[in-house]
């Protein structure tokens, strides 16, 4: 296959699971807004909806004062940022006309159509009156175009160039996603004017440590058949970390693998850890792995050797041992990893990006 018709593939299935991705984070902060909070703590959180996709100093130069409707937006329907939906939905598209021959009709004609219904949608203001309907909306198209693919393509290289695109960019949003709220629900519950990013991130690793040393502590007094502690978490909480979970579509997972509360050790072991997952980490590297081996080439040994480490170390890697390390420090290392993926990728089969 031709490197500038694998990069087309590759891209466009990452621009769509890039719009679902946004859409899941802004469904997710509008979830949050609703729950009783100050100013300040709503502020902290549209922050950190930019922070996640690195674009708070594009914002602060387009817009300054920050507010709700401006991120919005800026995330929804902005063409100057390359991360809105708006610009992810036409990027996908206009990757997926260049390449029109190589994909089935259906496959084609789902692109299509996505990006003309979203021109209609923004048009009619519908982010805007109704937006959590438009948020399940790009997710349903996001789903559709997944569907399409994989029920109408050949298992050939074209199809595997889409699903490297789709998990590795699935990867990458799932771990900024939990760096981010991890931090994020310390900082509004007890961070203090003084306090640095260090220290909240310290903060943050003490109270799971807490929660991991408890646990033990009291499983190792307890009898086989009792009920692990409740975490110490006010209602508010709850709702938070369920509308986390919901971002990424796991509160029912969560409640079948668990049947128990809500606490934030348990999700971090869910969407880091659990290989049956699908949004997991360790579910999206996995899939990487099994794509790089079926277009694998003379050159990708090195690749492929950095993909399959870093599974392993997710296959065999427990909770309690990543929490004590660092959380924020372990996603930090799992990001440039797979960044590092992502450029060896390009170089071995794609249009290297600096030519790109």
């Amino acid at each position: 296959m031709l490197s500038r018709t694998a990069d087309h593939l590759f891209w466009m299935a990452r621009y769509i699971e890039r719009a679902e991705n946004t859409a899941r984070m802004l469904d997710v902060n509008v979830s949050t807004s609703l729950l009783p909070q100050s100013p300040e703590e709503a502020d902290r959180g549209w922050r950190a909806m930019l922070g996640i996709s690195e674009l708070q100093h594009v914002f602060d130069a387009k817009h300054g004062l920050l507010a709700a409707h401006d991120v919005l937006d800026f995330m929804v329907r902005d063409p100057q940022n390359g991360s809105s939906i708006h610009s992810c939905l036409r990027a996908a598209r206009e990757n997926a006309r260049a390449v029109r021959g190589t994909l089935t009709t259906e496959v084609w004609e789902t692109h299509n159509d996505t990006w003309l219904q979203l021109q209609k949608r923004l048009a009619a203001k519908t982010h805007e009156r109704d937006p959590q309907e438009f948020f399940e909306w790009v997710k349903f198209r996001s789903h559709l175009s997944r569907g399409v693919t994989i029920g109408t393509m050949l298992r050939d290289e074209s199809f595997h160039f889409i699903r490297l695109g789709t998990f590795l960019e699935r990867a990458d949003n799932t771990a900024r996603m939990l760096d981010v709220k991890f931090h994020g629900l310390l900082e509004a519950s007890t961070r203090s004017p003084s306090s640095t990013p260090s220290q909240v991130l310290s903060q943050v690793q003490s109270q799971l440590q807490s929660q991991v040393q408890a646990q033990s502590q009291s499983q190792s007094q307890a009898r086989s058949d009792a009920q692990p502690p409740n975490a110490v978490f006010h209602q508010p909480d709850f709702y938070y970390w369920a509308a986390v979970l919901r971002s990424v579509s796991a509160f029912e997972i969560y409640r079948k693998v668990y049947r128990d509360v809500v606490t934030p050790e348990r999700i971090a072991a869910l969407l880091i850890l659990r290989s049956d997952m699908p949004r997991s980490l360790a579910a999206s590297i996995n899939e990487v792995c099994i794509n790089l081996e079926q277009v694998k080439n003379d050159r990708s040994e090195e690749t492929e050797r950095r993909a399959g480490l870093l599974r392993a170390e997710l296959q065999y890697a427990r909770i309690d041992d990543i929490l004590h390390q660092g959380l924020h420090a372990f996603l930090t290392r799992f990001l440039e990893r797979v960044n590092d993926i992502g450029g060896r990728i390009s170089s071995d089969f794609l249009v290297p990006l600096s030519v790109a």
